[in-house]
C-alpha cells in the first residue's frame, strides 16, 4: 500500500451533502444529484472531484455502522464568492494527513479502507483526527476500471 504523510493547507470545497450511515449508504444518490450540476460551480481550482466524510466527534472511538455522518460530493474552489443555488461550502482545515493510493475499481475500496483502519493506524504512531476524511479523484479515476486510481486522505495526529 503506497503511503505518504502530508501537511494539508486548507481547502475550500463547494458541493452537496447528505446524511447517511455505513448501513444506509446514499453515495449513488449524492453523486447523481451533484454531477449534472458541477459545471455551475465557478472558480474551480482544477478538475478533481472530492468525496468527503465529516464524522461526528469520536465516531471511530465507539464505532457503529448505523451511526450517521455527512457525505459530500464536491470540487475545490479558490473562494466562496459564488455558491450555486442548493449547494453548500465546506472548509477542510489545515492539518496532517496520511495519504493512501487506492488502485482498482471503486467497489474494492473497502479493502483499502480496512487495511488503513485495521492494520496501518493501529501499528502507526498516529491516531485518527476529528477533521474531514476525503478521497481525491483526478483523471486516473475510472470508477469500475481495474486500472483506476484515487487518493484517500485520512486526518491524523500523533498518538498521545
Amino acid at each position: 500500500m503506497e503511503l505518504r504523510i502530508e501537511n494539508l493547507t486548507a481547502k475550500k470545497i463547494i458541493g452537496k451533502h447528505l446524511i447517511m450511515s455505513f448501513l444506509e449508504n446514499k453515495t449513488f444518490e449524492l453523486w447523481s444529484g451533484f454531477m449534472p450540476r458541477r459545471k455551475e460551480i465557478k472558480n474551480q481550482v482544477n478538475t478533481n472531484l472530492y468525496s468527503l466524510e465529516v464524522f461526528p466527534l469520536n465516531h471511530f472511538t465507539h464505532f457503529d455502522p448505523a451511526n450517521t455522518f455527512e457525505k459530500w460530493a464536491g470540487v475545490e474552489v479558490s473562494d466562496f464568492n459564488e455558491i450555486p443555488l442548493n449547494m453548500e461550502k465546506l472548509l477542510i482545515p489545515d492539518g496532517l494527513y496520511a495519504v493512501f493510493l487506492h488502485k482498482g475499481p471503486a467497489a474494492n475500496a473497502h479493502q483499502t479502507y480496512h487495511s488503513i483502519f485495521a492494520e496501518w493506524i493501529p501499528k502507526s504512531e498516529y491516531a485518527v483526527d476529528d477533521r474531514p476524511h476525503f478521497a481525491v479523484m483526478d483523471e486516473k479515476y475510472k470508477k469500475d476500471d481495474p486500472e483506476s486510481e484515487e487518493e484517500i486522505w485520512i486526518p491524523i495526529r500523533n498518538k498521545i
